[in-house]
């Protein structure tokens, strides 16, 4: 039972390694040392909640939906990405680097509402169709040859994955937050999550 749990961990941490849309903003609200610890439960429950709706075999009913509806899926995903990514390169242009630690101060002030911060979240996790296709139908198939105490094992082994995954990434770049005192460190981060949400949107559109 351990091997199919450190099976559904290596596989689950496989998919959730590479710097996506969500991670990115995880990385940011960390660096903002802004909600971390909502924003890593938020990622980790999502994908233990979309793991355990692959395993319960829904993911094989839902692959034809995807197959179906994939234009309009990738399309409007795209479009909310692109949407995001210049807002925060707007964001970093806007930016005043003339007086560092007044700037500084002042973005770090102009935190968005918890309420807000999930908002987008939600989007960035609920709205990509990737996640889908990694959680409910690609881990969900792979769930396929077990069974009882196995597929539980291969569940928690997965969701296990998330939860390190996210804890490491939010928390992480949280330690980094002290050292973020100049208003340039913080334009290139936004210059930067720009610059991953397009590209995400851009491989989205490439896709449909």
């Amino acid at each position: 039972m351990f091997a199919v749990a450190l099976s559904g961990f290596a596989l689950s941490l496989s998919l959730i390694l590479a710097i996506g849309a969500q991670n990115s903003f995880v990385i940011r609200q960390g660096l903002l040392n802004q909600h971390v610890l909502a924003v890593v439960l938020f990622c980790s429950i999502a994908d233990l909640a979309l793991i355990c709706v692959g395993v319960l075999g829904l993911g094989q009913l839902l692959a034809p939906y995807f197959e179906v509806h994939r234009q309009w899926l990738f399309g409007l995903s795209a479009l909310w990405l692109a949407g995001y990514g210049m807002f925060r390169f707007r964001d970093g242009l806007r930016m005043n680097t003339n007086s560092e630690l007044d700037g500084v101060n002042r973005y770090q002030t102009n935190r968005a509402t918890f309420i807000q911060t999930m908002s987008v979240l939600a989007v960035l996790t609920f709205a990509n169709p990737h996640v889908y296709l990694d959680t409910v139908i690609l881990l969900g198939s792979l769930s396929v040859p077990y069974a009882g105490s196995d597929k539980l094992a291969f569940v928690c082994g997965a969701s296990a994955a998330s939860f390190l995954f996210f804890s490491v990434l939010g928390f992480g770049a949280r330690r980094f937050s002290r050292y973020m005192t100049s208003l340039r460190a913080w334009q290139m981060i936004d210059f930067a999550t720009a610059f991953v949400m397009l590209l995400f949107s851009g491989l989205l559109i490439s896709q449909i």
